[in-house]
């Protein structure tokens, strides 16, 4: 896939000149490429932001959803090949902190590629993970689980219509998540970025700040005041930081 080609996985907010550094986003389970839609142009001229898009949702709703995390890694890693060679830093919220992880490995294996930087958010580290099940057990407790996190749009989930259509992305998302267990962590070759809300109801600071076991290249945490989706309220804070991270090394 060339450049000038459209990827169904990767929504493209493409600067004026070529890029230094291209930001990829990868949202939360349920998410979409909208979501991060405000970020498209936040850090600067010469940082061109991808954000993914996963089958099931949007553009891509008629398309069954994947429902493991290693499927959503692979396609990406194969979308993001022509992207390489251009540095690339990745953030990723919650179940996207998770594929972030796969990505960077796999990137790292398969394409002799080094992220600049990963960014995590809201998810525990790898060693550390305990699958949340009680959401697997029917529509009505996924539903009540995501109106607990607030991370679906209260009205397309009181909506009968509109949620059905949401449903089968939010699903597989959680049965993805529900899928992937502790596992050893492997090392990144990049330095990573931990953030969390101080009032997260499930994941704690200091689980996060264990990310920096499979960081011995550096580590980092910031705790932002709000809770699971504290990076909607919080938006100019967590963006003004990540373009300090983001900005040339001098």
């Amino acid at each position: 896939m060339a450049l000038g080609t459209t990827s169904i996985w990767l929504r493209r907010y493409a600067t004026a000149a070529p890029p230094r550094l291209r930001l990829l986003c990868l949202p939360h389970a349920g998410g979409s490429a909208g979501f991060f839609h405000d970020w498209g142009h936040a850090f600067g001229d010469d940082v061109e932001v991808l954000a993914a898009r996963y089958p099931g949702r949007q553009e891509r709703i008629a398309e069954e959803p994947l429902t493991s995390i290693e499927e959503l890694t692979d396609a990406l890693a194969d979308e993001l090949v022509p992207y390489l060679g251009t540095p690339l830093a990745v953030f990723g919220h919650s179940m996207g902190a998770s594929v972030g992880y796969e990505l960077a490995l796999r990137l790292e294996a398969r394409h002799h590629t080094t992220l600049d930087l990963l960014m995590v958010s809201c998810r525990k580290a790898p060693h550390l993970l305990t699958p949340r099940t009680a959401a697997l057990g029917g529509d009505t407790a996924l539903l009540d689980e995501v109106r607990r996190l607030g991370g679906t749009d209260a009205a397309l989930l009181d909506d009968e219509d509109l949620r059905e259509l949401v449903l089968p992305a939010i699903r597989a998302d959680f049965a993805a998540v529900a899928r992937y267990p502790a596992r050893p962590g492997v090392p990144l070759g990049c330095p990573v970025a931990g953030f969390v809300g101080a009032d997260d109801p499930d994941i704690r600071a200091d689980e996060v700040a264990a990310w920096a076991g499979v960081a011995p290249k550096g580590f980092g945490l910031t705790v932002l005041p709000g809770g699971h989706f504290y990076l909607r309220d919080r938006r100019d804070d967590l963006v003004r930081d990540i373009r300090a991270r983001l900005a040339p090394k001098r």
